[in-house]
């Protein structure tokens, strides 16, 4: 495995002192504490009153102030003290630049939903997950070979939060993602696993002629129906049902561009060559073939790397069992065992996405 820096410079050489290294091996252990400590400081608005009051409280005031008992005030900030959220300065409880970041970074605020409400049960299940090759903590939610047949029938906080989570990275991706597809000035685009049709919708916004086609699961296109119905130009975008995990699954052809966003993560190497090679044999020497996903390796920031990393847990444990964030490397590979080449790779897209431009080998 070949990194980047600033990977490359980070994840080969130790980084903590023998003392910081324990430290850090206890924080592991006591994680699940030290994530819900933290969730309900949020949810309980200590940390949000803490930064109403910048000189700080006293624990006797944030009672007051949120009418929580004595005792889980006083359990709930010494274990927020000791995790380094909150400082004590002077009989006060004062809010430190981790606490200010759990309440005002949106992407840690996205995760946590994204943790506690789709993964964290799910997730005890991992081991067994990882043995089976299956998604073994979904049975939490239901009886779905993997979680995207059963999104519509998630609970609606649970949904409320994978689609946040599921938004929050893409959207931020489109604008320059519109730029780069529609400077071929495609007619037609096949959007394989267009979800609700947020993409779909960008781009019948963006150009006045485009005719989008979503290729997804019969479920998903009802949901992505009942998304679109009211935008402008909805009437250019229309349903392919389909479920490309079946190899029989044959790909609409004429397309001048293919589209796939945060989708190919959603399968294994093996499928993924499937679904590419099917893409590709739909293709003609001047369609496009569009791939854009964040790849762990390639991120400007080791923190991105970080959660892309954890990330790959939850298509583990909660999606289908075999799926991950990619190196790009391993998905360079599968495109070129898929019969397509590489035209353009760009990094930078969004919060951290790239985009390959592919092509039919000829």
């Amino acid at each position: 495995m070949k990194l980047l820096p600033p990977q490359k410079d980070i994840y080969g050489k130790e980084r903590m002192t023998a003392l910081q290294a324990q430290r850090f091996a206890h924080e592991i252990a006591f994680a699940p504490v030290v994530f819900q400590v933290s969730r309900l400081m949020i949810k309980f608005g200590i940390f949000n009153l803490l930064n109403d009051h910048k000189q700080g409280l006293t624990m006797e005031e944030i009672v007051e102030k949120t009418n929580l008992s004595p005792y889980a005030v006083k359990v709930l900030l010494e274990a927020s003290l000791t995790i380094g959220t909150v400082l004590l300065k002077e009989n006060n409880f004062v809010l430190s630049k981790a606490g200010w970041f759990l309440i005002y970074d949106e992407m840690v605020q996205v995760n946590m939903n994204f943790n506690h409400d789709v993964n964290y049960l799910g997730l005890f299940d991992l081991e067994t997950s990882l043995l089976n090759g299956k998604p073994e903590g979904l049975k939490v939610f239901g009886d779905w070979t993997t979680i995207y047949e059963g999104l519509s029938q998630l609970p609606e906080q649970v949904q409320k939060s994978w689609f946040a989570f599921d938004h929050y990275y893409s959207d931020n991706s489109f604008k320059q993602a519109l730029e780069i597809v529609f400077a071929d000035n495609p007619k037609t685009l096949l959007d394989v696993g267009g979800n609700t049709g947020r993409w779909a919708s960008q781009c019948v916004t963006y150009s006045d002629t485009i005719l989008v086609t979503i290729m997804d699961l019969p479920q998903q296109l009802e949901m992505m129906k009942q998304q679109t119905q009211n935008i402008k130009g909805a009437n250019r975008i229309k349903g392919y049902p389909a479920n490309v995990l079946d190899k029989n699954t044959v790909f609409p052809h004429g397309f001048d561009a293919i589209w796939m966003s945060q989708f190919l993560d959603c399968f294994s190497e093996e499928e993924i060559i499937s679904i590419l090679t099917r893409a590709t044999a739909s293709m003609n020497n001047q369609s496009k073939l569009y791939i854009m996903e964040t790849f762990w390796d390639r991120q400007r920031f080791e923190t991105a790397s970080y959660c892309l990393a954890q990330i790959s847990l939850y298509f583990t444990a909660m999606a289908n069992g075999n799926s991950k964030m990619y190196h790009s490397e391993d998905m360079k590979q599968c495109v070129h065992k898929s019969g397509l080449e590489i035209e353009t790779l760009h990094d930078g897209i969004g919060l951290g996405h790239s985009i390959m431009v592919c092509k039919k080998v000829k």
